[in-house]
């Protein structure tokens, strides 16, 4: 379970995130959504511990990351957009270094490995250098390596930018089973079509304040969210 609890974040004199609070329990998909520079990439980067936030609190499974920030960690995995990957090891040397940092056991990681490259058809490229990746190449690399670990709670910004139809598939499938699972996900869209055939969940941010959250069925209960979005967040 993921909760965030009255997050506050400045820049300066320009509040970026105001007072948000929300709680995305196990075996949900949360979907995000916001215009640009609504504040969604700075809440995903307090949730997963590369921006400060100076007021509130944010937990996993009752662990907070300002008290017990390793320990949040560990339940945590984070998918970013645009991956800045270390482009100097091979796919494999990679995926292996993120798996000594979570000490994940030797037959587990390969296996795991295996699976997800097998799935994103990266299996036969891992030996070479990263450096040698295009842009979707690295994103399912860092997709697979943020499963080595099973994380409790997996936060996706932009996931989908860079993929083919069928990573996008492959992707969405194991969003869903993961979910079954138990698995807490945060997800961050601006498909919105994505966003409600794939999330449990949905809160809208604008201007920095979460204006509207709920299940999708209840968002949605009279038009697609599309519309909805555009009503919520219209500039007048």
């Amino acid at each position: 379970m993921l909760e965030v609890k009255h997050v506050t974040k400045k820049y300066g004199e320009k509040i970026a995130v105001q007072d948000i609070t929300l709680t995305v329990e196990d075996g949900t998909i949360f979907g995000f959504i916001g215009h640009n520079g609504a504040g969604k990439t700075t809440l995903i980067k307090a949730i997963v511990g590369i921006h400060e936030f100076d007021e509130g609190g944010i937990l996993i499974n009752g662990i907070s990351i300002k008290t017990s920030e390793i320990e949040y960690k560990k339940q945590l995995a984070y998918i970013p957009d645009n991956p800045d990957l270390y482009e100097n090891l091979t796919g494999i040397d990679y995926l292996n270094f993120i798996a000594d940092i979570y000490e994940v056991d030797s037959k587990i990681r390969e296996d795991r490995i295996k699976k997800y490259a097998t799935t994103f058809e990266l299996l036969p490229h891992l030996g070479d250098l990263i450096s040698s990746y295009s842009h979707g190449m690295k994103q399912k690399l860092a997709i697979i390596s943020s499963l080595i670990h099973d994380p409790r709670v997996l936060v996706l910004d932009e996931p989908f930018v860079g993929l083919d139809p069928k990573s996008s598939k492959d992707l969405k499938d194991i969003m869903k089973s993961l979910c079954k699972d138990g698995t807490t996900i945060f997800f961050s869209s601006h498909v919105l079509e994505v966003v409600e055939k794939l999330c449990n969940r949905v809160g809208i941010i604008k201007n920095g304040k979460l204006i509207k959250e709920g299940t999708t069925k209840e968002i949605t209960s009279s038009e697609d969210l599309e519309s909805v979005f555009l009503e919520l967040t219209d500039e007048e």
